[in-house]
């Protein structure tokens, strides 16, 4: 299996895309502020088991996708791109292909993903799936909040969730 890689910018800086011949398999809003930087590279290499290949322009669906996105425009990314699970697994796929059918703008608390991915009580297991993503924006894990209706996290950088959040509430 052939792996490629480009990047995708963002409001937030670039993202690195790694895509296969199934779909994209990574979208990473990196804790760095270079998402070229080699830890990010190598640490997909290994989840993956190969070395990505370079391939610029590789992410230009997905560069236009997104700036309809953080134009405003309700971009439901899993109906134009085809999606590689193979990096999530388990529950937390099923988390995260639950959390894929949250519309545009609507919010749903993590423990009512756990009850609709058929695990009530597992709020903290969708927490973790969320945090997981292979899918930064393109599987909307920012549409999770808290029970009490806070957002919560979004990694390391909340003001990111509540920019996505904010940016949806508009339409």
């Amino acid at each position: 299996m052939t792996f490629r890689y480009d990047f995708a910018p963002t409001p937030f800086g670039d993202a690195l895309a790694v895509f296969s011949e199934e779909g994209i398999v990574r979208f990473d809003l990196s804790e760095a502020d270079d998402p070229s930087v080699p830890w990010l590279l190598e640490g997909v290499a290994q989840r993956l088991r190969a070395v990505p290949e370079a391939d610029p322009g590789a992410a230009g669906e997905l560069t236009a996708l997104l700036d309809d996105y953080f134009d405003g425009a309700p971009v439901a990314f899993h109906e134009h791109l085809a999606l590689d699970w193979r990096l999530a697994e388990g529950f937390t796929r099923h988390a995260l292909q639950t959390i894929r059918t949250i519309s545009w703008g609507e919010t749903v608390s993590y423990g009512e993903i756990a009850v609709l991915a058929g695990h009530p009580g597992a709020a903290r297991a969708v927490g973790t799936a969320c945090r997981n993503t292979p899918f930064s924006i393109i599987v909307p894990v920012h549409r999770v909040v808290r029970s009490d209706g806070s957002p919560g996290h979004y990694g390391a950088h909340p003001e990111r969730k509540r920019y996505l959040l904010d940016l949806e509430s508009h339409r």
